[in-house]
């Protein structure tokens, strides 16, 4: 059957307009691992869209029960686009799980040492070295065999390891040591020891031209800048309270190093070519933690820690996009270049499995002259709630407690505590705790609070008030 040159002409017009129209994106993803729910979340970033979750293990309160199968407190991530492959850290199960992001399977699972933190395919995407923090070394995983290999003894709690372009040396940060251990991957042994600003280094990573190396320090809110060539400490910045990843990425052919700052709710980006000033700052949602841009410096996701959803931001506009709700509680994200050959293969994939909203709350002062602040994600857990709590510029080494009111207005009577703490040298706390949140302020019962505060045990007072 012949057919009219005028309908061949145009069928060939609509198959090039719609091959032109699929974004460049479209064959990516963006992946965060979600420490409480226990999941993979997958994100198209072609369409900003959620697309499922890989179920690693059960959320909570079930992994508190004695755990036989499945992964607890799912945490690090990282991609190689040779092998298009997922490694994900569980720090609970003391677990590496390898999975295929064309099929979203689990090719195997690899268990090491005491709470791996991150980890990190080597260059050449042939092993992988994963930070086993709550011991003093670097575990070695063979990609092509599955299996751990070797531990390379570091500074103990090593939080995270990041190579050089050629792969001949490992910078590896820590969480308990103030230092930074350069590793010769060729034959293992550390070269140099570098000291830095304070002990807890969660996070760190090269620049694309390999010239630098960036490091978060969460605890005191700041980043430190390594030169490669000197092996030393160029610069350290102060970044803001709760820095947790930081990253590079070539926008309009300028380099630029990016931050997350958890406790400001911020990103901020410095030019590397203007001695790392900073050029820009973006506010996000709330609790800003990993971070990744795509190859082309044009995108920048962020995982909101506390909203339970990642943030997309247009690095052309500084620009953000609407969020997209994920799993619980996202911690490492990666944006994964050509994940996938067919973009609309979702198998594997599972609907969120806990689509109740968080209750996201500030705190602030009561006082206008201090800078207390605090910042609260509530999440119901069964028949509890989980109460993850973020407390900054309140006085060092000080007892507070954190409780709801019935009080409609001051003074605000403490009618039931949720739980105490005392704040470390620099006036912050991290902490979680159960509770009967949501539950109790429920509509059906007769029991209402109005209020969260929290309390100066020292002083007997409200200082922090929300902002209900």
């Amino acid at each position: 059957m012949k057919y009219p040159r005028f309908f061949i002409i145009l069928g060939l017009i609509f198959c090039r307009s719609f091959a032109f129209s699929q974004s460049p994106y479209a064959h990516d993803r963006v992946y965060t691992a979600n420490q409480v729910s226990n999941t993979i979340s997958v994100v198209d970033p072609s369409e900003n869209k959620f697309l499922g979750e890989i179920e690693l293990g059960k959320p909570y309160p079930n992994v508190l029960n004695p755990l036989y199968k499945g992964q607890a407190l799912v945490h690090g991530l990282r991609y190689s686009a040779q092998k298009k492959m997922l490694a994900v850290v569980s720090i609970g199960s003391n677990s590496v799980t390898l999975i295929s992001t064309e099929t979203n399977h689990i090719l195997k699972t690899i268990y090491i040492g005491r709470s791996p933190h991150e980890p990190t395919f080597t260059p050449d995407s042939k092993q992988i070295w994963t930070s086993v923090r709550g011991e003093a070394y670097v575990s070695v995983i063979d990609v092509e065999k599955m299996e751990e290999i070797r531990r390379v003894q570091v500074a103990d709690g090593p939080g995270m390891i990041t190579f050089t372009i050629d792969g001949k040396l490992a910078y590896v940060c820590s969480s308990f040591t103030p230092e930074v251990d350069i590793v010769n991957t060729t034959n293992y042994q550390i070269i140099k020891k570098i000291p830095v600003t304070s002990p807890f280094s969660p996070n760190i990573f090269t620049s694309p031209d390999g010239n630098w190396i960036a490091m978060t320090h969460k605890d005191v809110g700041k980043v430190t800048v390594i030169n490669t060539v000197s092996q030393s400490v160029y610069k350290v910045i102060n970044t803001g309270a709760i820095t947790n990843h930081v990253s590079f990425s070539s926008i309009n052919h300028n380099l630029f190093m990016l931050a997350t700052v958890g406790g400001e709710n911020k990103v901020r980006l410095f030019d590397v070519s203007k001695d790392f000033a900073q050029t820009d700052t973006i506010m996000v949602g709330a609790l800003p933690h990993g971070l990744w841009p795509s190859a082309d410096g044009n995108l920048l996701y962020i995982g909101l820690e506390y909203a339970d959803q990642v943030q997309g931001i247009d690095l052309q506009t500084m620009k953000t996009l609407s969020p997209v709700q994920i799993g619980q509680s996202p911690q490492a994200l990666v944006y994964a270049d050509n994940a996938v050959t067919d973009v609309h293969n979702n198998i594997g994939l599972h609907p969120l499995n806990d689509i109740a909203a968080t209750q996201v709350l500030t705190l602030s002062s009561v006082n206008k002259n201090d800078n207390g602040l605090g910042r609260l994600s509530i999440r119901s857990i069964g028949l509890a709630d989980l109460v993850e709590q973020i407390f900054t510029g309140l006085h060092s080494n000080s007892s507070y407690t954190l409780a709801l009111s019935k009080s409609l207005k001051a003074p605000f009577n403490a009618d039931y505590e949720i739980n105490s703490f005392s704040t470390d040298n620099n006036g912050k706390y991290n902490g979680q705790s159960t509770g009967l949140i949501k539950s109790i302020t429920n509509s059906n019962t007769t029991i209402t609070y109005l209020h969260m505060i929290l309390i100066d045990n020292n002083k007997n007072e409200v200082v922090l008030l929300d902002n209900l």
